[in-house]
């Protein structure tokens, strides 16, 4: 999710129906392999991608806090409509619920990134805390798709040095963001496109939101400003893993 006025945003409201965190063990079918190789411990998050001849006009969407079968089908079925790719930062107690969206989100050729189980606050937490939310997610991903997260986001914007060491371990890059929608908000739909048009350039990432309150909003701008910006010869894009 996004920072507020000070790096954190209020935290969000429990969703109607939306599950309580769940104390007891997951019963794991296959345990979390463990990456073939663990990248590179950062002390920042990757935020924007690197400028060279492939990204001259690219730019990545990314979702978070999802999935959410109120609005996550329709932003599926939009980017579907325009053939564009993105990444999605789940959340491992929306994602336990409803993995036919995470098989989906797989099978039409976006990313399932990690957003923690809970979406906490990273600095409250202890250390193991930290580790069963960040793993368990990367668990239920993979147990729904086949492959474990490679890429991490922290709620709100708030990383330190334990999330981008647990993150490395489980062969995960930490990505943030460069353009924020301000979608968690719901400052209005003609707002929310305006942000995006407003912050579109070669490289940006820009951060929406599927879940977490009402996404109404952000379901009609990404239908309203995603074919602008192809209009305006951007092309959305992935992005690729820094070498290891």
């Amino acid at each position: 999710g996004a920072a507020g006025p000070g790096g954190v945003r209020a935290l969000r409201p429990q969703a109607p129906g939306q599950a309580a965190y769940r104390l007891s063990p997951m019963t794991a079918e296959a345990p979390l392999r463990p990456p073939a190789a663990r990248p590179a411990v950062r002390t920042r998050p990757i935020l924007e991608l690197p400028p060279d001849a492939s990204t001259a006009s690219a730019m990545v969407l990314t979702f978070d806090d999802g999935p959410d079968p109120r609005y996550t089908p329709a932003i599926l079925d939009t980017l579907a409509r325009y053939g564009v790719r993105a990444m999605f930062f789940v959340c491992g107690e929306m994602a336990t619920d409803n993995r036919d969206l995470l098989r989906r989100m797989a099978a039409e050729g976006h990313l399932i990134g990690n957003h923690t189980w809970t979406h906490p606050l990273i600095p409250t937490l202890s250390r193991p805390a930290l580790a069963s939310e960040i793993a368990r997610t990367s668990e239920v991903v993979q147990q729904a798709v086949g492959e474990a997260p490679q890429w991490f986001r922290a709620p709100y914007g708030a990383w330190n040095r334990a999330a981008f060491e647990i993150g490395a371990e489980l062969g995960m890059e930490p990505l943030a963001w460069t353009v924020d929608t301000l979608d968690w908000k719901e400052p209005g739909t003609t707002t929310i496109v305006s942000n995006v048009l407003k912050g579109a350039a070669p490289g940006v990432i820009v951060l929406n939101h599927d879940a977490g309150g009402d996404r109404s909003q952000s379901v009609q701008a990404v239908s309203t400003y995603l074919p602008q910006l192809l209009a305006r010869g951007y092309r959305m894009t992935l992005p690729k893993l820094p070498p290891r």
